[in-house]
C-alpha cells in the first residue's frame, strides 16, 4: 500500500472537518417541535419545524420542545374530604407549549412542575368538599382545577386547556355503608308512597261518602218539599171543595190501601183492622159525593178509618 503524502493528509483532514462543520451548522426541524439555540450557554433564538443554519462550533441545541397538544397522566393518589373521608383521585391533563423559550428556561422541568401543581390543586379543591359533593361534583372539580392550573402555567409558556378527573373512588367499607345508605333511603321513599296512596285513598272514600250523603239529603228535601206540595194542594182543595172533597180523598186512599194489600202475592192472609160496616159506610159515602147527592139527613155518617178525628173537626160532621 502506497504511503499518503503530507498534502494529501491534509487534504482529508480538510475534508472531514470540512463535513463535520457542515453537519454541524445544518439542522433539521421535524414537525410539532421548536428548539432553542444557545451560543456559549446564552439562548439566542428558536429553530421552526423545516430547515435552518446555525453557526458550527459557536452555537448549539438547547432544548427540544414539542409544541403539539400533550395528554399528561396525574398519577392516583388519597385524598381526605371535607368530612373526612378519603378516596383514591386520578387525572388527566391536556397542555400545550405556547412560548418555547418559557418552557425551556423559566421552569427546569415542566412536565414534573404541572405533574406536581396538579395534584397539590386536586387536594385543595377535594378537600373543601364533603364527600357527596364530591361525588355528584365533577364539572366543578374540572373548571377550579382548569382555573388554577392554567393561571399558574403562564409564566411557564404553557396553556392548560382542559382538566379530567377520569376516577374518584371511595375505600371499600364506605362503599358497602353507602350501598346500605341507599337501599334504606329507597325502602323510606317507598313506604313514603304507600302512605301517601293510603291516605288518599281515604280520602276520596270519604269525600265520596260525604257526596253520597249530601245527594241522599237532597233526595229527601226533594221528596219531603213534594210530599209538603202535596199536602198543601189537598188542603187548598179541601178548603175550596169543602169537607165532602176530604171525604173523598180519604176514602179513596182507603180503598187504594185495601187494593194494594189485597194485590200483595206474598200475603196469604188479609187481616181488617176495622169494622166493616165503617169500610161500607166509607164507600157509600164516596159514591154519594160522586152522584153529587147528600147524605141522608138524620142518618150518622160512618166512622173515620181507625176511628180517627179529622184534623180542625168532630168525627164525620159536616161543616
Amino acid at each position: 500500500m502506497p504511503e499518503l503524502n503530507l498534502p494529501t493528509l491534509v487534504l482529508l483532514v480538510v475534508l472531514v472537518l470540512a463535513v463535520i462543520t457542515v453537519a454541524q451548522g445544518v439542522r433539521t426541524i421535524p414537525q410539532g417541535q421548536v428548539w432553542t439555540v444557545e451560543r456559549f450557554g446564552a439562548f439566542t433564538r428558536l429553530l421552526s419545524p423545516g430547515l435552518n443554519l446555525i453557526i458550527p462550533y459557536v452555537d448549539r441545541i438547547g432544548h427540544r420542545l414539542n409544541v403539539q397538544e400533550v395528554v399528561l397522566d396525574i398519577p392516583e393518589q388519597s385524598v381526605i374530604t371535607k368530612d373526612n373521608a378519603t378516596v383514591a383521585v386520578d387525572g388527566i391533563v391536556y397542555y400545550r407549549v405556547m412560548d418555547p423559550a418559557k418552557a425551556a428556561y423559566a421552569v427546569q422541568d415542566l412536565t414534573q412542575a404541572l405533574v406536581a401543581m396538579a395534584m397539590t390543586n386536586i387536594r385543595a379543591v377535594i378537600g373543601e368538599m364533603d364527600l357527596d359533593q364530591t361525588l355528584s361534583s365533577r364539572d366543578r372539580i374540572n373548571t377550579s382545577l382548569l382555573t388554577i392550573l392554567d393561571g399558574a402555567t403562564d409564566p411557564w409558556g404553557a396553556k392548560v386547556s382542559r382538566v379530567e378527573i377520569r376516577k374518584i373512588e371511595p375505600p371499600e367499607t364506605l362503599i358497602r355503608a353507602m350501598n346500605l345508605q341507599m337501599t334504606a333511603e329507597r325502602e323510606r321513599r317507598a313506604a313514603v308512597a304507600k302512605a301517601e296512596g293510603d291516605k288518599q285513598s281515604l280520602v276520596l272514600q270519604a269525600e265520596g261518602r260525604r257526596d253520597a250523603a249530601l245527594r241522599d239529603a237532597e233526595a229527601r228535601e226533594a221528596l219531603a218539599q213534594a210530599e209538603a206540595n202535596a199536602t198543601r194542594m189537598v188542603a187548598e182543595a179541601a178548603a175550596g171543595a169543602g169537607a165532602d172533597a176530604l171525604r173523598y180523598f180519604i176514602a179513596q186512599q182507603y180503598v187504594k190501601a185495601f187494593e194494594a194489600m189485597a194485590a200483595n202475592p206474598s200475603s196469604r192472609l188479609v187481616i181488617v183492622p176495622m169494622e166493616s160496616a165503617a169500610l161500607a159506610g166509607g164507600i157509600t159515602q164516596a159514591m154519594e159525593l160522586l152522584r153529587g147527592t147528600q147524605p141522608t139527613p138524620g142518618t150518622p155518617p160512618p166512622p173515620a178509618p181507625g176511628g180517627g178525628l179529622i184534623p180542625g173537626g168532630s168525627p164525620w160532621n159536616r161543616a
